[in-house]
């Protein structure tokens, strides 16, 4: 296949149009007839999808077009073209979880994130690409950018679909760096949300760490797709679940940011790093603080607690995994890939005493990184060591996203860098629960990219 795609791939913001809609200027079914031509587009070099139900997008976006013109619209996110990872449960479309062991799977039932978009008027055009189980076993979906390349794990699909154009708005999940790290690779902005901010009901990815998050064309619609959900089905049980306005925070100017540089600093490719450090010039010539962890006590504190992130995060995995993945290998152990009987081994092996040591080891991070709240607004950081690696075998390398699944904090990714001419993200994490306050200052971020 040729790697260099027929056109440069082109977002789709949704919220931006919508103005429209009411005065019938523009309208739902409008805008989901262009995603169509670049899904006819973009599908067969990149495979996004799993399913997809055009006719039935046709009449959800119809309905939507009606809605908007009676000023009726179910929320912000009413006719917007989405699609949905198939780790999420769907009752009118097959949900594969990247596995044959799942092959035909019709639920009876769609899981929360399905059916929050639905009771939102969004329009589900289908079913995104995810790793087996959203794990690390890779399922062929291609880059945009250069189609020779990942587009990231596990929400491969969901990041290719948008950055294509294809969608507005996709859902994606994220246990170590299933969002953030696509999203980046793939050049469109991503959001991870506190852990429980979104009800994962009807999810198989069930681990400790895991989130619902979304993939989107901008950060406004990055923010209401999630809003709009989570006001309609909340947060995991016993969390109270994203708050904050439906409509976008406003920008709001940090006063100081912290350079996180992770375990992977060492392994940072020239390309990305002369991106960073231009970035953070740019914040710095806007009046931003930049601490580092030379003269921020806090912040030395926070990189070693998080030096053993993703050790510490596939450790406590292994343990919450082993069932499923226990009942998988008793039905069909040659339907997995290595990758997961290397997981099942690595459970097997752990015992509840070392469960409970990588708990209380998170737990400390965690403690650490609330502490720095003290001394600046957010942190910031890249996606990835470079961009997206070339071939198609593995997602790449989770090594500067892995902390902020960790810490339980809430992430965005804006796509304002860039390595070896391919989208590389900004990383800007916020603090527990401070979910609208991360959304206004990324805003004001972006806003030093736009000048």
């Amino acid at each position: 296949m040729d790697s260099i795609p027929s056109a440069t791939p082109r977002r789709r913001p949704f919220l931006s149009r919508s103005g429209g809609f009411s005065a019938g200027a523009d309208t739902p079914r409008a805008f989901l007839e262009e995603c169509l031509e670049e899904l006819e587009r973009w599908e067969p070099r990149i495979g996004a999808f799993t399913v997809v139900d055009v006719e039935g997008a046709r009449r959800q976006a119809d309905a939507a077009t009606i809605r908007w013109r009676d000023n009726r619209p179910l929320s912000a996110i009413d006719g917007m073209p989405v699609g949905v990872k198939d780790i999420l449960e769907t009752d009118d479309m097959v949900t594969g979880m990247g596995s044959p062991l799942y092959d035909g799977y019709q639920p009876r039932f769609s899981g929360a994130g399905a059916w929050a978009l639905r009771a939102s008027g969004a329009v589900i055009l289908g079913k995104t690409v995810t790793t087996e189980f959203a794990g690390s076993e890779p399922r062929g979906t291609r880059n945009p950018w250069d189609t020779s390349r990942t587009p990231g794990g596990s929400s491969s699909g969901s990041a290719a679909a948008v950055a294509a154009g294809i969608v507005a708005g996709a859902l994606g999940t994220q246990v170590v760096g299933s969002i953030i790290r696509p999203a980046a690779f793939c050049g469109t902005y991503g959001f991870k949300p506190t852990v429980g901010g979104i009800n994962r009901g009807g999810s198989l990815d069930m681990l400790s760490q895991s989130c619902t998050g979304t993939i989107a064309a901008s950060l406004e619609d990055a923010w209401v797709l999630a809003r709009a959900m989570a006001e309609r089905v909340g947060g995991d049980p016993g969390y109270a679940g994203l708050g904050g306005p439906l409509s976008p925070p406003e920008a709001q100017r940090p006063a100081r940011l912290a350079l996180l540089r992770t375990a992977g600093w060492s392994g940072l490719e020239p390309s990305a790093r002369e991106a960073l450090e231009a970035a953070l010039e740019r914040l710095r010539a806007g009046g931003i603080e930049i601490l580092e962890p030379e003269t921020c006590p806090e912040l030395a504190a926070v990189e070693t607690a998080t030096a053993e992130a993703r050790d510490i995060t596939l450790g406590i995995n292994a343990w919450e995994w082993r069932w499923p993945i226990g009942a998988f290998l008793d039905r069909d152990p040659a339907g997995l890939s290595a990758s997961v009987h290397e997981r099942a081994e690595l459970g097997r092996k752990m015992t509840r005493d070392d469960y409970v040591a990588l708990l209380a080891r998170r737990s400390a991070a965690r403690a650490a990184y609330a502490a720095l709240a003290a001394r600046c607004d957010a942190v910031v950081s890249v996606t990835a060591p470079g961009a997206a690696p070339v071939g198609l075998g593995s997602t790449g390398n989770p090594i500067f996203v892995v902390p902020g699944s960790m810490l339980g904090v809430p992430v965005v990714t804006l796509p304002v860098l860039q390595a070896e001419g391919l989208p590389l993200g900004l990383q800007i994490l916020g603090f527990a629960e401070g979910d609208p306050a991360l959304f206004a200052h990324a805003r004001w971020v972006e806003g030093r990219f736009q000048d």
